[in-house]
């Protein structure tokens, strides 16, 4: 048994099927449950668990279609259309599911309809199994008016009014039952009786490029599953060749005999169907995990999804020849990247921003920036190559109050300047720090010793503030 607290009392969740037959159902209080049975084991409900538990169960039933969506809080609805044909046909395919399902203890029925309320319908309230295109409506007539699954109170008024199955329920006028309960019945009777149809919401979105190996005996050798990924690849790599695209997110799926699935992905910064190098991505992957791919009893299913594609054109040849250096810094950077983690290689990209701080900020290096790197190219010395975050508030000296300073003190030492270039004026972003925000007056100086300095003046002197403060912002190699 399983319980919950509801309405300040410990009540049933859930119950078995012994329990069903000795009277305790969903919903009756514990103390009165083990009123009439005293040797009652009951645990607390856990719904994350379960919620986790159906995830994995979905995730195991990818291997019959890429069309697995949530019925929640217990079920799961699957849209094989046009992948029956490879397990032999819709019979074979319901009866593989439920052996597989059987050999991890757990009891399921299904049923296979046109629409997904039809198929949902069959199985919660019938008998389940294979209805025959075109007979949903035929097959759904005798059903209980409960597989509606409408509101309590419509429910309540249609058994009041002696409607007892989906029949009696059609055959009352659709604009009869519309002013009576609304257009929402009127469109779940369509669902249940197939005569009409919903998109149904994959809990994980179709790839565009989809590969797979299914295997009589399952394979349990490294040497295996790596040569059937490696093969896998190479047609993903053919038919993104014959659309002129790349990939750029490749996820490999392992299938094992009990059910168990395990996932790797390899991301790259861009377009890319060279087999060889993604190749090399997934064994860097392989080679960083923590917990190895064991294989258990085998795998008979080994899947290659390419989740994201880009167009990928003909690169072009510059003068200067430095396309094979970009492409080995790109391949250093999918390396780095798949061995450490995407969001622990970083790079500098653009924002669109004025004010120093903001202008640049890190970021996936794998992720393409709208700017790009800030490094990109050779670029002037106009800011300092390192900033201090944030800046540090200085001393100065200045022979004019708006002027550069002749002196300034930092870090217990005073620093004198012999030669500074400016101002740089950079007004606030009113929009984000309010329109009381000083605007500064950047200066590059240079000490007796050589070193560069970047000071600014905090407010315009007489206009913003009556004594600005000076700040370093940062230090020139």
């Amino acid at each position: 048994m399983l319980t919950e607290k509801t309405r300040g009392a410990l009540r049933l969740a859930a119950v078995g099927r012994k329990a069903l037959a000795l009277g305790l159902s969903p919903g009756l209080a514990l103390a009165d449950a083990r009123a009439r049975l005293p040797d009652l084991v009951a645990v607390e409900h856990d719904p994350a668990a379960d919620a986790a538990f159906l995830g994995r169960l979905a995730d195991a039933c990818d291997r019959y279609t890429p069309l697995v969506a949530f019925d929640e809080p217990n079920g799961l609805i699957l849209d094989v259309t046009g992948c029956a044909h490879l397990f032999g046909g819709e019979a074979p395919l319901a009866g593989d599911i439920g052996k597989r399902l059987a050999a991890i203890g757990i009891t399921a029925r299904a049923a296979i309809a046109g629409t997904p309320e039809a198929a949902r319908a069959a199985a919660r309230f019938g008998k389940g199994g294979i209805i025959a295109p075109g007979s949903d409506g035929k097959s759904a007539m005798s059903l209980p008016v409960a597989a509606i699954e409408a509101e309590p109170a419509t429910a309540l008024a249609l058994t009041r009014a002696g409607l007892k199955t989906i029949g009696d329920v059609m055959a009352r006028a659709s604009t009869e039952l519309a002013a009576r309960f609304g257009q929402s019945l009127v469109v779940q009777l369509n669902r249940l009786t197939g005569r009409e149809d919903r998109r149904l919401t994959p809990r994980r979105a179709p790839p565009p490029y989809l590969v797979e190996r299914r295997f009589a005996e399952p394979i349990g050798r490294e040497e295996d599953m790596l040569g059937t990924l490696a093969m896998l690849i190479g047609r993903a790599a053919t038919l993104l060749e014959e659309r002129g695209e790349g990939g750029r997110l490749f996820e490999a799926s392992f299938f094992r005999t009990d059910g168990a699935v395990r996932r790797l992905g390899v991301e790259t910064g861009r377009p890319l169907r060279d087999s060889l190098a993604v190749m090399r991505l997934f064994r860097e992957r392989i080679d960083t995990l923590a917990d190895p791919v064991d294989p258990g009893f085998g795998f008979d299913l080994i899947r290659l999804a390419v989740a994201q594609a880009e167009p990928l054109g003909t690169p072009q040849t510059t003068l200067d020849g430095r396309e094979k250096d970009k492409e080995a810094i790109a391949a250093l950077i999918d390396r780095l990247a798949t061995r450490f983690g995407r969001d622990n290689v970083l790079r500098f990209a653009q924002r669109n921003s004025h004010i120093p701080e903001r202008a640049e900020a890190l970021m996936p290096a794998l992720v393409a920036g709208p700017g790009g790197s800030v490094f990109a190219g050779p670029q002037p010395l106009s800011r300092p190559l390192q900033l201090f975050d944030p800046p540090q508030q200085v001393e100065t000296l200045a022979e004019v109050p708006d002027g550069p300073p002749i002196t300034f003190r930092w870090r217990r030492q005073t620093h004198e300047i012999a030669r500074a270039e400016g101002p740089e004026r950079i007004a606030a972003e009113w929009w984000l720090d309010g329109v009381d925000a000083f605007t500064r007056d950047y200066y590059r100086v240079e000490d007796m010793q050589g070193r560069r300095f970047w000071l600014y003046r905090d407010g315009l002197y007489g206009r913003e503030a009556g004594h600005p403060r000076w700040f370093i912002h940062g230090l020139f190699a």
